[in-house]
């Protein structure tokens, strides 16, 4: 996949994510790698980020495998954000696929 289109993106997929359940980065990294090549130090800043703006906050959990695990939960700002994206995604989507459509009319012309 386009980078720039992995970028633009990642922010909607973790607010996504996170609002079904409150996830650790790793956990985080894994579930967004199973559909799309990532590494590791792209979620990171973005989580950073969306703490600072006051969409996530973060907690500490216990782990039975090893250290404290840095936890993020949504936030009501967050849920408001997520909507936002979600708006704006779809009318990208419905933008995009029109001129696709236009395109793939246009070739079987």
């Amino acid at each position: 996949m386009n980078a720039q289109f992995k970028k633009g993106i990642l922010e909607l997929i973790v607010l996504l994510i996170i609002k079904r359940e409150d996830e650790y980065g790793y956990s985080l990294v894994k579930k967004i790698s199973n559909k799309i090549v990532i590494s590791e130090g792209t979620v990171y800043p973005i989580l950073r980020r969306l703490v600072k703006e006051d969409y996530l906050t973060t907690y500490h959990t216990e782990s039975k495998e090893g250290p404290f695990r840095k936890y993020y939960k949504i936030t009501n700002n967050g849920i408001s954000k997520l909507n936002t994206l979600k708006n704006e995604w779809n009318d990208f989507f419905l933008i995009i696929n029109y001129f696709v459509e236009e395109d793939d009319t246009f070739e079987q012309a």
